[in-house]
């Protein structure tokens, strides 16, 4: 059984509305891509079926399968495990789709590396290491803490605790944010595939029944 994805979507006889469709029963057949595929939730919801894994450099879906299950063809698994839906917006982008997006979108050198896009606190902790504002809390300029340090017994005042995040800073963050995914573990993937086929499955009681991989659309044709 090959584990390419689109081998286990079923067919879609789809009538023929080119200029050479003419008779009644003239179709195309097609992948029916509406039928989508998913993890089910007792498998999605348990993070004991995963593992996490940050993905390097420019690796497709693609290199994380075959790297992980040593098969190429398995990027839909990836893709699951993660409730990617949309790719390009959805996957890290390259280093060279990254630059060209950051630079299309601010347009100015300057804008894009010395442009503020707003201000997050460094780490303010007291003497007695309880964390008093978080790193990466964002923050006003100019951004100052008052606490009482029981440490200490007195009040303490820590003064501009903000730092500048530029714009290429915020979305380079957000790009490698997206680097930090769950995999399915291997021992499962039979329970995945076994549940893929069951959900690509049509099943008989439709007019447009025709097998287990394949239905037909009902012709609508009106012919002068």
């Amino acid at each position: 059984m090959t584990n390419s994805f689109f081998s286990k979507v079923p067919d879609f006889d789809y009538i023929n509305r080119t200029d050479d469709g003419k008779s009644d029963g003239d179709y195309t057949r097609v992948k029916n891509f509406f039928k989508r595929a998913k993890i089910r939730e007792d498998i999605f919801q348990n993070l004991s079926f995963f593992q996490k894994h940050t993905v390097q450099g420019d690796d497709r879906p693609d290199n994380v399968a075959n790297q992980f299950y040593d098969d190429p063809r398995l990027d839909w698994v990836v893709l699951l495990s993660n409730n990617i839906v949309n790719i390009q917006s959805e996957w890290p982008m390259s280093q060279s789709d990254f630059n060209t997006y950051v630079t299309e979108k601010y347009k100015d050198e300057n804008t894009l590396y010395n442009g503020i896009h707003h201000y997050e606190a460094n780490e303010v902790k007291n003497s007695r290491d309880v964390v008093i504002i978080p790193s990466g809390a964002r923050v006003s300029v100019g951004q100052s803490v008052s606490y009482y340090d029981y440490g200490l017994k007195q009040q303490v005042i820590v003064t501009d605790v903000a730092l500048p995040v530029t714009n290429y800073m915020h979305e380079q963050k957000i790009n490698d944010e997206k680097r930090n995914i769950f995999l399915l573990k291997p021992i499962y993937l039979n329970i995945v595939f076994d549940d893929l086929e069951n959900i690509m499955e049509y099943k008989k009681g439709s007019t447009q029944f025709v097998s287990e991989t394949l239905v037909r659309g009902d012709n609508i044709r009106l012919f002068e």
